[in-house]
């Protein structure tokens, strides 16, 4: 519990710094891209410390690519 406090923590002061940055240069889309990839950030930070089961990038992967991989082996035999 105290990890995720402190990932909430550091989180808010990495919101504290960059914001009022984007907001003064009027950096909008910045702005958006850089509060996804910080909330996405924390909250897969926060379920690696409370143990939750994650899945992996590399079962994406391969169901993304299996399709494929199957029809160029197909070609090749």
């Amino acid at each position: 519990m105290l990890a995720s406090i402190g990932i909430v923590v550091t989180a808010l002061m990495m919101a504290v710094i960059e914001v009022p940055y984007l907001l003064r240069k009027r950096l909008k889309r910045e702005l958006w891209a850089f509060s996804a990839l910080l909330a996405f950030g924390t909250s897969l930070s926060i379920l690696h410390v409370l143990k939750v089961p994650l899945p992996s990038p590399h079962e994406w992967i391969a169901f993304l690519y299996k399709p494929l991989s199957d029809v160029i082996y197909r070609t090749l035999q």
